[in-house]
């Protein structure tokens, strides 16, 4: 494959819209997926131990799923290319759905579990998908191009959750449990996300770029040697704490809301729309941001994104019962996390050299996770012991400190920073 250097800047551009194309439709398709199961998995584990306390576990395996695959797909990728990693995360996220629903229709929580957790390497393709989007773009273009990728997630994300009412209807049809249906849907959806990106994503953009090594030396560093990589960068350590601190925050408050309106009497139905806003909120307006994120700077969007986090974070302990106030809440929480992924991903990116980017972003990507799993799980602890709005004040205490993080970085740095490019 002819490498990035030798390719004319039309080759290159012709080969990055072809990209991006192909990308946007495997989106599409995989937050669907996500989107369809997302609103009923923590009901499904409440329903099976009569309470609230674990109902974070099923969003908790999920992320954990994603978080775990992120080295080895990130791996796999190094030495074959983008294709082959994408595709074996869908293919696996399909094969949880399925499992999941098993699960669910036996009651066997730990069956259940273990699909959730391999259906989150569907979720891990759709986050690592994100850097394909940059590896073919010019420097100054990264965060749109990744912002392009996430805003193709709305679609099937926002469609998604509007899929359970019919999805329940479905498996009712079969003889189902009815809240096994989504889980249905989302093993049709990554399936063909699956096939898509396996026909489509030709050539490979990681290999044009040459991004790929199939050599001796090709040998996955270990994760520390990544992690070493991050702390020795300023500029990278600030890009993984933004994305730790959105995804925690984001997924500790979302995966307890529908817990929280269904002790307020609501229906699935209200669940589901308060959910599929929030999803919109998360991928609707990612052009403008990675737009925003190219013209003012990285950081500043961080910090941008992590004020909307703390209005969101403050809007949630407020709500109690008010359907509209979570709907504000969980909208703005969508975005404050769309700001501070776009912004924090292209950051990474372009903060460590051609050679190392693949290894940080995996590894980046497995910290962010890992970090969301703990929130998912713990966030129903929280609640029962101490209430949503208490689970919400935490979120707002963790924002705070990523605003102190990254106005002592700018101070330090000034506003224009010296990043790696290429």
């Amino acid at each position: 494959m002819t490498s990035l250097t030798a390719l004319s800047a039309v080759e290159r551009e012709s080969i990055q819209r072809r990209t991006l194309r192909v990308l946007l439709s495997g989106q599409v398709l995989g937050s669907a997926g996500l989107g369809s199961s997302v609103t009923v998995g923590g009901l499904i584990v409440k329903d099976m131990l009569h309470g609230d306390s674990f109902a974070g576990a099923a969003s908790a395996a999920a992320t954990v799923g994603a978080a775990l695959a992120s080295i080895p797909l990130s791996n796999l990728m190094r030495r074959h290319g983008r294709r082959p990693g994408l595709q074996l995360g869908y293919a696996c996220g399909m094969a949880g759905a399925l499992v999941a629903l098993f699960g669910a229709e036996r009651r066997i929580l730990g069956v259940f579990l273990f699909g959730s957790l391999l259906f989150g390497l569907g979720q891990a393709s759709n986050l690592l998908a994100r850097y394909a989007a940059a590896d073919l773009a010019a420097p100054e273009a990264r965060s749109s191009a990744i912002s392009m990728l996430m805003f193709g997630s709305t679609f099937g994300a926002v469609f998604g959750p509007l899929l359970v009412a019919p999805a329940e209807r479905v498996a009712d049809g079969l003889g189902l449990w009815k809240l096994t249906g989504p889980y249905l849907f989302s093993a049709v959806f990554y399936g063909l996300a699956l096939i898509n990106v396996g026909i489509r994503l030709r050539p490979d953009p990681l290999v044009v770029a040459g991004g790929v090594s199939r050599t001796a030396e090709a040998k996955a560093p270990p994760i520390r040697h990544a992690i070493g990589v991050i702390r020795s960068i300023p500029s990278a350590r600030l890009a993984l704490a933004a994305m730790i601190c959105s995804q925690t925050v984001m997924v500790a408050v979302m995966t307890m809301t529908p817990i929280h309106m269904k002790d307020h009497g609501h229906s699935v139905t209200l669940t589901s729309f308060v959910i599929s806003l929030h999803i919109a909120g998360m991928y609707a307006l990612s052009p403008l941001i990675g737009r925003l994120a190219d013209q003012r700077g990285r950081v500043p969007m961080i910090m941008v994104g992590a004020g909307i986090l703390l209005c969101a974070t403050l809007l949630a302990a407020l709500a109690g019962p008010a359907p509209a106030l979570l709907f504000a809440a969980l909208f703005l929480l969508g975005l404050g996390w769309s700001c501070g992924l776009v912004s924090a991903s292209s950051l990474l990116t372009e903060s460590v050299p051609l050679h190392e980017r693949v290894a940080v972003q995996g590894s980046a990507d497995l910290l962010m996770g890992t970090c969301g799993a703990i929130g998912g799980f713990g966030s129903g602890f929280v609640k029962r012991a101490f209430g949503y709005h208490m689970l919400s004040n935490l979120g707002t205490v963790a924002v705070l400190g990523l605003l102190v993080l990254a106005v002592r970085y700018l101070r330090r740095t000034g506003p224009q920073m010296s990043v790696i490019s290429g």
